[in-house]
C-alpha cells in the first residue's frame, strides 16, 4: 500500500489481488473489458487501486459467488436503470433451485456410501421387500460399531460386497428354510437338545458360514445368546412362533456341545 501527500491509500495490483483473494490476472482481465479499472496511476506507470475501487470490487466479487456473468455485473453496478431487487430475486431462485439438486444429490450419495459400507447392494426398499419392515439400517451401524475390528466382520464385507439382488434373494430362501425347520421342531414338540432341533441348528451354522463369515460351533453359541439378550432378535423369532428365540438358542448351545463331543 503507497500513501499519496494527502495520506489517501492506494493499492497496487498485487496488493489488491492479495486482499482480494483474485489473481492478478484476473485483475488484469476486469481491467481491460472496463468492469473495473484502477482509477489512479503511479508516477512510473503502475496501475493504483483506491478505497472507492476496492469497494467496487468488493461488488463484483459478491455478485459473481452469487452467479452473475460479468456482462450481469457491469449493468447491475453501470445501469442507473437496472433493478438490482429483481435480478437478486432471479438469481435467488436459481440458488434455491441448486440447493434442491444438492439435496438429491447428497441423498443418492448417502445411498451409495450406506451400501458400501454395509456391504449390501441392495436399495433400503429392496432390503425391506427381501427382510421385511423389521430390518433397520442402524442394526448395521450397530453391527459395525459391535465387530468391525474383527476378522470375521471383515470376511463377511468382503463377501457381501460382491453378493448381487439374486444371491440375496438366495440367501434369504435359504433362511426362511432353516427358521421354518426350526418352527417346525418346536411345534413338534422335539427337545432343542434332540437330534432333530440340533440338526437344523447345524443348518444354521452352515448358513452363517456359507453366506457370511467362518463360524466355528462355539462362535455360532456366542452369537446366538443375542437372540434371547436383545429385544429385537428376540421379537423377530417370537413373531414367527412363540418360544422360538430361547428353542433356537438352546439348539444352537446343544449342536456346540454335541461338536465339542460334550
Amino acid at each position: 500500500m503507497t500513501e499519496t501527500a494527502a495520506g489517501t491509500s492506494r493499492w497496487t495490483v498485487g496488493q489488491t489481488a492479495e486482499r482480494s483473494g483474485l489473481t492478478v490476472r484476473t485483475l488484469h482481465h476486469y481491467d481491460e473489458i472496463g468492469l473495473l479499472r484502477p482509477s489512479r496511476r503511479s508516477a512510473a506507470g503502475y496501475r493504483l487501486y483506491t478505497q472507492d475501487d476496492l469497494l467496487r470490487l468488493q461488488h463484483v466479487v459478491v455478485y459473481r459467488r452469487l452467479g452473475f456473468s460479468l456482462e450481469e455485473v457491469a449493468v447491475l453496478l453501470d445501469d442507473p436503470d437496472a433493478d438490482v431487487a429483481a435480478h437478486l430475486r432471479r438469481q435467488r431462485a436459481e440458488v434455491m433451485s441448486r440447493l434442491d439438486e444438492l439435496a438429491e444429490l447428497v441423498t443418492a450419495i448417502d445411498r451409495a456410501l450406506e451400501a458400501e459400507v454395509s456391504g449390501i447392494q441392495l436399495t433400503p426398499d429392496e432390503q425391506r421387500e427381501l427382510f421385511g419392515e423389521g430390518f433397520k439400517e442402524e442394526y448395521q451401524q450397530e453391527a459395525q460399531e459391535r465387530w468391525g475390528d474383527t476378522e470375521a466382520w471383515r470376511q463377511s464385507q468382503q463377501r457381501t460386497a460382491q453378493y448381487t439382488k439374486a444371491d440375496w434373494e438366495a440367501l434369504k430362501a435359504e433362511m426362511d428354510n432353516v427358521n421354518a425347520r426350526f418352527i417346525a421342531a418346536l411345534r413338534a414338540g422335539e427337545p432343542a437338545d434332540g437330534e432333530p432341533a440340533m440338526d437344523v441348528a447345524e443348518a444354521h451354522r452352515q448358513h452363517m458360514t456359507r453366506w457370511f463369515f467362518d463360524t466355528s460351533p462355539e462362535f455360532h453359541a456366542c452369537i446366538s445368546e443375542m437372540y434371547v439378550s436383545d429385544p429385537r432378535f428376540t421379537k423377530t423369532y417370537e413373531d414367527q412362533a412363540t418360544g422360538l428365540a430361547q428353542y433356537v438358542h438352546d439348539a444352537i448351545h446343544a449342536n456346540a456341545a454335541r461338536s465339542a463331543g460334550t
